[in-house]
């Protein structure tokens, strides 16, 4: 079963959301949060798997509570709000995913279940908005860096970057699904990142990938 908590200011949005998680066999809402301090409070409270957590709350925003969460749950920013800094602000936090409300039901369930899973719900056109965000912000290069990471690593890292699924990587490599899994699993032990978005902000922030590729 996964545990989810839902994080929004509005009622009737935790209602539906509630009702929609709750109707799935392998889901369950645990806990609700109407600020973000609360959904700070309620995830140690009931330490969900999963948080969907809006960006516009009263107290603290929904980005600053992933922030404080930290990475003992992945937390899925679900907004209506559309905007490039959202996106990378919350990558940064330790977000894994990042919705837009008028995302479909069935496609919410699915991100939830991948999240949960352990990897990382990076669309393509959240990624272009990441590249965006770092075509006007200078790139501040991280403490480590990609010495420790070999060629062929490079390539697949330079891939995810680009919003590259695993399934096409093994494509454009002419590799097998296996054998990407593997490089994905080393760049992941060596950038000391948690998911796939955190190797994204990786990529870019060592110089590896330009906003301008």
């Amino acid at each position: 079963m996964i545990r989810v908590l839902v994080a929004d200011d509005q009622a009737l949005l935790r209602g539906s959301f509630k009702v929609l998680v709750d109707s799935e066999p392998d889901l369950e809402v645990v806990g609700e949060a109407a600020t973000g301090a609360e959904a700070v409070a309620v995830t140690r409270e009931t330490r969900p798997d999963v948080v969907l957590m809006d960006v516009r709350m009263p107290e603290m925003d929904g980005i600053e509570a992933t922030r404080r969460i930290g990475h003992t749950t992945r937390v899925l920013i679900v907004t209506m709000f559309d905007l490039d800094a959202y996106v990378y602000d919350a990558l940064r936090a330790g977000a894994s995913g990042f919705l837009l409300k008028d995302t479909p039901p069935a496609d919410l369930i699915a991100a939830i279940r991948v999240v949960a899973a352990g990897d990382a719900l990076l669309a393509p056109a959240v990624t272009r908005r990441l590249i965006e965000e770092f075509a006007r912000t200078p790139a501040s290069p991280r403490v480590q860096g990609l010495d420790g990471v070999t060629e062929r690593e490079r390539e697949v890292l330079t891939l995810i970057a680009r919003g590259l699924s695993n399934a096409e990587i093994v494509q454009h490599l002419q590799v097998t699904l296996a054998t990407v899994k593997t490089h994905i699993s080393h760049l992941l032990n060596k950038l000391d990142a948690r998911d796939r978005a955190q190797l994204v902000i990786a990529a870019y922030e060592s110089g590896l990938v330009s906003a301008a590729c």
